[in-house]
């Protein structure tokens, strides 16, 4: 997917916000954030991925930040409420008919959790409507390949959402489906890490691996070696996040992705409007 002229005004919101949280009052800070992000914008390939060229300007603004990870915080919380809702969410999706394709809408849902529309949505209060809007044919054609082939690699998203997948890949791997789920390599916006995988318990449900990407979302070229080995070779890849979407959709076929669609650019593309909780592929 190339980055829009609307992804950028949105760019600079999320940089802001996420400054100013960080670095409350330092105003020549937050000035020299914005400053250049805008002439990155004057010199950027929009060829280039809404991931990358989003993931390139804040590695270029990370000595203005001083070392802080200025999403901490919202990671921290995303994570703690997932852990108390935890329980109880799991019982829900148990308790349903189609269990799996509950547990598929709860990690749709998750993906609410993004720096990028926090307080725009209010993923609690879609707990009520798991499988709503799933197409449950292509769901269909994904568990039977997933099975077939007793393999699956999922590419994770954000912080908080890592936890609701837990539920997914723990009734995957109780079917004996060998799950790896691949977190980012470092530090970016509220991206899932290792460290967030230890945190909700993704490491004691299945294999949990770094992607080795410092980018918000799977782009290929920022992946190391041996990630981009593993992931040419799983049978089945389920992509999580409209952050993976953007970095993938167009570059790599076959690929099942599950998402939340949160802006109109990716509602254009796809065809479905915002709020929509997709479950695609790509052929």
């Amino acid at each position: 997917m190339k980055t829009s002229l609307d992804c950028l005004p949105c760019f600079l919101t999320m940089a802001l916000s996420g400054i100013r949280a960080a670095c409350p009052g330092r105003e020549d800070i937050h000035e020299a954030v914005m400053r250049h992000w805008a002439a990155g914008f004057a010199n950027a390939d929009l060829e280039e991925s809404p991931p990358s060229l989003a993931g390139r300007l804040f590695r270029e603004t990370s000595g203005y930040m001083e070392g802080i990870d200025i999403f901490r915080e919202q990671k921290e919380q995303a994570n703690s409420r997932v852990l108390e809702l935890l329980p109880q969410v799991r019982e829900r999706v148990l308790s349903s008919d189609d269990p799996l394709l509950a547990a598929m809408g709860v990690s749709i849902i998750g993906n609410y959790m993004d720096c990028s529309v926090m307080g725009k949505y209010d993923w609690e209060s879609e707990l009520d409507s798991l499988e709503k809007g799933l197409d449950r044919e292509l769901f269909s054609v994904f568990l039977e390949k997933t099975r077939k082939e007793g393999e699956l690699l999922v590419l994770g998203d954000n912080a908080g959402e890592i936890g609701l997948d837990t539920i997914l890949t723990g009734l995957l791997a109780d079917e004996g489906i060998n799950i790896t789920y691949a977190v980012r390599g470092s530090n970016i916006l509220n991206d899932a890490t290792m460290e967030d995988a230890k945190i909700v318990g993704m490491t004691g449900v299945c294999e949990v691996i770094p992607s080795g990407v410092d980018t918000p979302g799977t782009v290929l070229e920022r992946c190391s070696s041996e990630f981009r080995t593993r992931l040419d070779d799983a049978p089945v890849i389920l992509s999580k996040g409209q952050g993976n979407f953007e970095a993938l959709w167009g570059n790599r076929a076959g690929v099942f992705y599950a998402f939340k669609v949160k802006c109109p650019v990716v509602a254009g593309i796809t065809g479905y409007p915002m709020k929509t909780s997709l479950f695609c592929r790509e052929d």
